[in-house]
């Protein structure tokens, strides 16, 4: 979706009043380095539709806005939570960066986590991977910070899985079909779970971190 241009005139609707957690991009038309950082911001405003608001404003046509957050430098990327500043991002940021920045206050995952998603919510402190593998795969290698809690015994401990600590619980196996039954007993038995898309297979083949041994 196309990001919204603000002023100042439009900034406390737009902005301070906003449902969604806001990401705001304080640019100019002669800074090359937004230039670079808006086809970023375009393809990220349409991945996270209904998760975050991307908004802009050129801190030349809203100076007001411009001194309000203190802009030094350009590109400033400032996201807002509840109409309120709670991190930033100063020059040109990748999409890593960006994604990094916004996770914290991202909506509860969804029924299916990616494994980048997934290793950014680890990162945030934001989810508990969950191996539902038997314990001989598992002691030889999983997710780094995962526990183990084989396929059959979930049934009998589903309470374990409640997110007392705040953290999603993300179950995997070794493919992502064989899960997916699995998260909708546990959420039906009313225990807020998500499973990784394509297991621990895909989290292979993405090439993120694997931790082995016991």
């Amino acid at each position: 979706m196309p990001i919204t241009m603000v002023t100042e005139k439009d900034f406390e609707q737009q902005v301070l009043r906003a449902e969604l957690p806001v990401l705001l991009d304080l640019y100019a038309d002669w800074c090359e380095p937004c230039k670079q950082l808006e086809p970023i911001l375009q393809t990220l405003s349409t991945e996270l539709a209904g998760k975050i608001k991307f908004v802009r404003a050129d801190v030349e046509k809203s100076p007001a806005l411009a001194r309000a957050f203190r802009v030094q430098s350009i590109p400033m990327l400032v996201l807002l939570n509840g109409g309120r500043p709670v991190d930033q991002l100063v020059g040109l940021a990748d999409r890593k960066a960006i994604l990094e920045m916004l996770q914290p206050v991202m909506p509860a995952a969804s029924q299916e986590v990616t494994p980048q998603d997934l290793a950014m919510l680890l990162q945030a402190g934001r989810a508990l991977a969950v191996d539902v593998r038997d314990a001989g795969a598992f002691s030889r290698y999983r997710i780094p910070g995962a526990i183990n809690l084989p396929a059959p015994e979930v049934p009998l401990r589903v309470a374990e899985l409640q997110p007392s600590d705040g953290r999603l619980r993300v179950l995997y196996g070794r493919g992502g079909d064989d899960v997916k039954e699995l998260g909708n007993a546990v959420r039906a038995a009313g225990v807020q779970v998500a499973v990784l898309t394509g297991g621990f297979l895909h989290w292979e083949a993405a090439g993120l971190t694997v931790e082995r041994g016991g």
